[in-house]
């Protein structure tokens, strides 16, 4: 069973910078398209950021220019890079194949903002 774990969130001020990073349980990483997923307070949970294999990128329009996804195959790890973080960038990340996974979902990690 594929397994996904999140860290890297936390509280920050409206401006600051965070760098999630998602570790994946499978050798087969490598071929999946992955995407960084937010849930926000009382909102469904969106698909932000997404990485194919061959790294091309994809953003939804209110993350664009600040977020930054990325990937590592060799330690099968992708990451969020966020900057200027805004309070409505508030929510529980989380990470997992795209089209997600049924049972990909991890805990995620809680970013705030929020000064």
């Amino acid at each position: 069973q594929v397994q996904f774990v999140e860290s890297g969130g936390g509280l920050v001020q409206p401006g600051g910078s965070l760098r999630l990073s998602c570790a994946a349980s499978v050798n087969i990483f490598s071929i999946y398209t992955m995407g960084w997923y937010r849930q926000a307070p009382g909102k469904q949970r969106e698909l932000v950021a997404a990485i194919t294999s061959g790294r091309i990128t994809n953003y939804v329009d209110s993350v664009k220019g600040r977020f930054t996804i990325s990937r590592d195959n060799a330690k099968n790890t992708v990451y969020l890079q966020m900057n200027s973080l805004k309070p409505d960038d508030t929510g529980v990340y989380y990470c997992n194949r795209d089209p997600a996974l049924k049972t990909g979902w991890g805990q995620g990690t809680q970013v705030t903002v929020s000064s």
